[in-house]
Order: structure tokens, then C-alpha cells, then sequence
């Protein structure tokens, strides 16, 4: 193995189909061919040696993952549709693509929701409600969720600092921010303090409620942090030390001062970076990942490989599956 695959805690032993491995120095590897995505059922590269339960990922693009191991699924921001918004424009109706759903969930045992703007939010009440499953998110999260009719029994509302057993893997919840634009602004914000008298219908009635990272581990698998937006408390991340940092890419505009070396120094510099939530996520989640213009991917992958050598990085590819053990 070479040095791009050790961590200050050992080995993380990966296997992964669809996905880019990005060493340390030099280019950027190119990422997976384009085409097709591989079927769910397809196998995998099995994974090498290494000790701990296996645990997939598989990217359902923006900052979505299905994550399965032990016989468990958790969802993570499940937004599949990609619908237009025509340049954000806040009267863009919400729509659902159920067969796009459906086919790529899987049999889910828990969804957990960053925030609630209509990028991380909008199929969570389908999947809610067709399968049963419990969603943890924000008050306000849980709010629009019971005006779209999910029944209350099904929502688990978290603040931040809370760590959830669910028998065979855990879930501790962390307190973050949402990332900001060139103007220190962000879309759509506000909170709710209780259910809307209607359904939301439009992608601007579904305002941010805070966000949220969420710490997963499932059985003795790697610890995977999980981040919807490009903005973090510093000392709520402080100790968390996850095997694997599922990092939002921030935008162009850097608005959040020191980003990137702040967030690897909190998180004593994680073995494995996923860059998410930089691909165009109106394009459909059947084709290959699209770099958003606005989004300054390279920079952090740049500042990753500079103040993090011994930090592996992978970009992930729409649909792929990417197999971690600790």
C-alpha cells in the first residue's frame, strides 16, 4: 500500500467501484469514465484486508449517501429527484420522482436530514411516508414533515450534542452551520416553531432550520462524518476524530474564513475526505457528477493534500459504491 493509505491511526483498508482516488501530490486522478452507473445489484471489488465491519457508501449525489452494513440502512439528505430550478427561483414547484426514489434507496432504517432547503429535504417526506422510517432532523425539519402528513411517531427531533443508539449502530448528532454566499447571506433561511397550515409546495417555503452534521457508525465499522453544508462549530467538532469526513466543497466566494484548515485541525485530520456537495445537482443522478462552476472543488482538495498528507482522498461518482473498514 502506499503512504497515500495510512492514517495517524492506522490502516483504512478501501475498495471501490465508480469512485476516484486522489493521491496526496501531483494531479488530480481523472474521475470514473462516464456512463452508466452500475447496478445496486451488481458486486463490488471485494474489500482488502483490514480489521472491522465492512460498511458501503454509496453517493446519491449533492451531499446524499445510502449508507448499509450489519444488515442496517441509513440515509443521509436522500434528494434524487434533481428537478430545475431555474436559477434558484424560490416559486420552482416541488415535485417528487418516486421511480428514481424507489429504485435507489434500498429498505431504509433511519433518514437523517441536515438541514431543510428543498436540496437535502424534498423526497424525505415520499420516503417517510412509502416506507415507514423514522426521520432525525431540526424542529423545524420535523414541522414541514408533519405538514406533509408524516405521522409525528416517525420523527426524532435533535438539537446537536445527543448520541442515538439504535441497537447495532449509533448516531451522534453535531451541531454545524449552513455555509454563506459572496454576500455572508445564505438562501432561504429562517426556523419554524411549529407545522405550517399547509404542505410546502414551492422550494422557497422550505427554509433552512439550522443544520446539523451527523457522526454514523454501524457496528465496528469506520466512524463517518456526514455534512450537508460548508460551515462548522469548531468546538462541537472538537474530539469527534472520524475514520472518514464526508466534507462539503465551499463555494468560490471562501466567505467562511479558513475553511479547510480549521475544519482538518477540529478534526485531527480524518484518514479518508469525501468532497460532497459539489456537483450540479439539477442534472439527473443517472449521469456522470458535473462539477458546479461555483463551487471550489479543487481548492479543497488542493488544501487537503498541502495541510493533511497522510489524508486520503476519494471523489465520488453519482451512484457508485465506495466499501470502508476501520
Amino acid at each position: 500500500m502506499d503512504n497515500n493509505t495510512l492514517g495517524r491511526r492506522g490502516l483504512l483498508r478501501t475498495a471501490v467501484a465508480g469512485a476516484a482516488l486522489l493521491p496526496v501530490a501531483g494531479a488530480v486522478t481523472p474521475a470514473a469514465a462516464a456512463g452508466e452507473p452500475q447496478p445496486q445489484s451488481q458486486p463490488q471489488s471485494p474489500p482488502q484486508g483490514g480489521g472491522g465491519a465492512e460498511t458501503a457508501f454509496t453517493w446519491l449525489g449533492n451531499s446524499g449517501w445510502r449508507i448499509e452494513g450489519d444488515g442496517h440502512t441509513v440515509l443521509f439528505d436522500p434528494y434524487l429527484t434533481r428537478f430545475p430550478t431555474h436559477g434558484f427561483d424560490a416559486a420552482t414547484p416541488l415535485t417528487v420522482a418516486t421511480d428514481v426514489v424507489d429504485r435507489h434507496i434500498g429498505e431504509p432504517d433511519l433518514v437523517l436530514v441536515s438541514h431543510s432547503h428543498w436540496d437535502h429535504f424534498n423526497d424525505v417526506p415520499y420516503i417517510a411516508k412509502s416506507r415507514g422510517v423514522q426521520v432525525v432532523g431540526t424542529a423545524t425539519t420535523c414541522h414541514l414533515l408533519r405538514a406533509t402528513g408524516v405521522p409525528p411517531a416517525q420523527l426524532i427531533v435533535v438539537k446537536g450534542g445527543e448520541v442515538l443508539d439504535f441497537g447495532g449502530y449509533t448516531v451522534r448528532v453535531v451541531a454545524s452551520l449552513h455555509s454563506r454566499n459572496a454576500t455572508h447571506r445564505y438562501w432561504a433561511p429562517g426556523t419554524l416553531t411549529a407545522p405550517p397550515a399547509a404542505p410546502p409546495a414551492t422550494i422557497g417555503e422550505l427554509v433552512e432550520g439550522d443544520t446539523l452534521a451527523f457522526q454514523v457508525r454501524i457496528g465496528d465499522g469506520p466512524s463517518t462524518l456526514l455534512t450537508g453544508a460548508s460551515d462548522f462549530v469548531e468546538h462541537t467538532y472538537a474530539g469527534l476524530r472520524p475514520d472518514v469526513a464526508m466534507i462539503a466543497a465551499e463555494s468560490t466566494a471562501r466567505t467562511t474564513h479558513q475553511y479547510v484548515p480549521r475544519l482538518l485541525q477540529a478534526l485531527d485530520h480524518p484518514r479518508t475526505v469525501v468532497p460532497v456537495h459539489w456537483d450540479t445537482f439539477e442534472t439527473p443522478l443517472a449521469e456522470p457528477a458535473v462539477q458546479d462552476p461555483g463551487i471550489d472543488l479543487d481548492g479543497l482538495l488542493d488544501q487537503v493534500r498541502r495541510l493533511s498528507p497522510r489524508t486520503r482522498l476519494v471523489r465520488p461518482e453519482h451512484l457508485a459504491t465506495l466499501r470502508l473498514r476501520a
